[in-house]
């Protein structure tokens, strides 16, 4: 087995059809943000993207994309708006994370949101999280029906408020994969204002999540598209949503609405709006009904690195938590993994409808 760095715009049409090949064989990594398009994206934006391309005698077997900082500390590629990360394998394909983050020129990596079945990692956990994730495979009526009988009360509520908002302000109506970038530019003025009201940064308030997010938003393909649902009341623009889809799985990333319409839930009406477009488009996500997903927190470290001896990593960005394992210690010492820490759950409520979520998601 080989491993080469590479920054994202030297991946050839080969290793890409290989990266795409990898991700339809394995639904859990057929996400859009463990997708190349994505990848490429973020190295247009950040001279610090990297892809570790991992290969055997009959060509790619994996791809690892991340952020190389100084001192040998890297992190997830485009962590601070990422929600999903890990490597993008071959079914079957065994890694092992030393030679991994040695070959990439790293002691540690910290992630935020780690895909599932990643056993290289999985000695380095500080938490898990569930996720609703929702199947709309069945298309929307299938959909409806078995959200009316698993959450009787909030579908009831949400097309009540539906009907009140047309009677009050004017025709509800949607559109999916919006093009026009003062409607963009809208939905991140809502976005940047309600991060303010909360007191949480302002993904916006960064020149490069903008190019990233435009750039993104620019992409339409069947592989990857970065599309732009709004929701319109009497033809004023009420709600929206800017997210991810591969050709079969949509993640939610960046909702947001006017405060002026707060009483409707604009929010959650656009959501439905936006999941019966995503069906017809044939846009699905993987599991079946209110599955849960888990995202994973923690840092790999790489144990025969000096430079991070003896002590805690430093955290790329204030995120993560303790170390699970902290295999590293003095020349001589008998070295004993810490125990990781329970695996703590939090379930999120029926109100939390997206086509897909992960926890510690940007909206």
């Amino acid at each position: 087995m080989r491993i080469s760095v590479i920054r994202p715009a030297e991946l050839g049409p080969a290793e890409i059809a290989a990266w795409r090949r990898m991700q339809r064989s394995s639904p859990h990594l057929d996400n859009p943000f463990l997708s190349p398009d994505f990848t490429i994206a973020m190295g247009e934006v950040s001279a610090e993207a990297r892809v570790a391309v991992i290969t055997e005698s009959d060509g790619p077997v994996g791809f690892f994309p991340f952020e190389r900082h100084g001192g040998g500390v890297g992190a997830a590629l485009g962590w601070w708006v990422s929600l999903s990360q890990g490597v993008v394998h071959r079914p079957g394909a065994e890694f092992d994370s030393d030679a991994l983050l040695k070959a990439c020129g790293l002691s540690v990596w910290e992630f935020g949101c780690m895909v599932d079945r990643q056993p290289w990692f999985q000695p380095f956990e500080t938490l898990r999280q569930e996720a609703v994730v929702l199947d709309f495979g069945g298309g929307y009526s299938a959909f409806l029906d078995e959200l009316r009988e698993r959450s009787p009360k909030f579908l009831k509520s949400t097309l009540y408020k539906e009907r009140k908002l047309g009677r009050d302000v004017g025709e509800v109506t949607a559109e999916f994969a919006v093009r026009d970038p003062a409607r963009f530019r809208l939905l991140r003025e809502w976005k940047s204002a309600q991060y303010q009201r909360m007191g949480r940064p302002d993904r916006f308030g960064k020149a490069w999540v903008v190019e990233l997010v435009e750039r993104l938003h620019a992409v339409d393909t069947d592989d990857f598209a970065g599309p732009l649902s709004m929701l319109y009341a009497g033809g004023r623009p009420v709600a929206g949503h800017f997210g991810l889809r591969t050709g079969t799985t949509m993640i939610g990333w960046f909702p947001a609405y006017d405060p002026e319409y707060a009483k409707y839930s604009p929010g959650l009406i656009q959501h439905l709006r936006m999941v019966e477009s995503a069906a017809k488009l044939g846009v699905t996500s993987p599991g079946s009904g209110h599955q849960q997903r888990l995202g994973v927190q923690g840092r790999a470290v790489q144990p025969d690195r000096s430079s991070h001896r003896g002590h805690r990593a430093p955290p790329v960005g204030g995120r993560g938590g303790a170390l699970a394992a902290h295999r590293a210690g003095p020349p001589g010492a008998a070295v004993h993994p810490r125990q990781p820490r329970p695996v703590r759950r939090r379930r999120q409520g029926d109100e939390a409808v997206r086509s897909a979520a992960h926890p510690g998601k940007t909206g």
